[in-house]
Formats: C-alpha cells, structure tokens, sequence
C-alpha cells in the first residue's frame, strides 16, 4: 500500500514539474515578398473578409457559416465562424491597425477547444515595388494545456498553414 502512494507522490512531482517547465507561450509566424507596392498590400490585407480567398482554414470548408459584425478594415470588426471539425468555431476581432504597418487581431476558439491567440498581419517596404508580409500569431499557454505543448509542435503544424496561406495571398495579388 505504501508504494502506491510513493508512485502517486512521484507521478504529482513530476506533473508539477512538467507544468513549471513546459513552455507557457507560443508564436508562429511565417513571411513572404509579394511584388506590389506597400500601401496596396495593406489596404488588402486589413480587410478581414479578404481572408476567405486566401485563408487556408477556408479552403478545409468552403460552406463554414459566417457573420460579420462591424465595419471591415476599422478596429472593432469582428468575423465569426462556425465550420466543419477542421476549422471549428470561434471569432476574429480587429484590435488594432497601424495604417501601413500591422493589423492585429483577437483569435478566440470555442470549439473543438477553447483558446485566445492574438493574430499579427505586419507588411515592411522591400522597396517601391516590393512588400514583405509577416503573418503570425501568439498567445499563452495554460496549465495543464502547456504540457501538452511540449509534445505538440505548433510551429511545425502551423506554421505550413501560414505557408500555404501566404502563397495563396501572393499568388491573388500578384495577379
């Protein structure tokens, strides 16, 4: 009997451990040129419904209901989604935008889990011709979530989504 309860000691110490250990944020991020000047990258990019022609969680579901609530392009705009078990259902709010130079936006997941990112869309001049778009998102980890994460590698499971996302985005503007 006692050594059940040395094995059930350990196990806790070892959870506890794990949870001050695991990582508690994360951030992904993924960047591409696209050869068209700045100010018309980013008058594309901070309309939020956009998204759907170059999103690739839209593409898993094309007939995800959708609304919209607000004024697209302006702080306080919100898209809210409910689709299949691949893009589940959640919202994405314009927080913030500094005209020419970043979008940032509240994620919120409701299902299949629930969680909040915060999603960055950043452009930067190559030159006259040329913008570099960095698109990303970061957020928390929670306890017990976080040790979880250190067998999930979210960069490499997102971070190919963002790759795919901003090849569709350059392909659409570059054309």
């Amino acid at each position: 009997m006692i050594y059940i309860l040395y094995i059930v000691i350990a196990l806790l110490v070892i959870l506890v451990a794990l949870a001050l250990f695991a990582p508690k944020t994360y951030e992904v991020n993924r960047s591409i040129v696209i050869n068209k000047p700045l100010p018309e990258v980013f008058s594309y990019l901070k309309h939020i419904k956009n998204q759907d022609y170059w999103s690739p969680w839209k593409k898993r579901d094309p007939n995800m209901k959708q609304e919209f609530v607000g004024t697209d392009g302006e702080v306080g705009f919100i898209a809210k989604w409910d689709g299949n078990k691949e893009v589940g259902l959640g919202e994405q709010e314009i927080i913030k935008i500094v005209e020419n130079d970043r979008v940032e936006a509240r994620l919120r997941f409701f299902k299949p889990w629930k969680s909040e990112s915060d999603a960055v869309t950043s452009v930067e001049a190559v030159d006259n011709n040329q913008t570099k778009v960095t698109w990303g998102f970061l957020g928390k980890n929670k306890v017990p979530a976080n040790i979880f994460m250190m067998l999930y590698n979210v960069d490499k499971h997102v971070g190919k989504d963002f790759e795919e996302g901003l090849a569709s985005l350059k392909e659409i503007l570059e054309n």
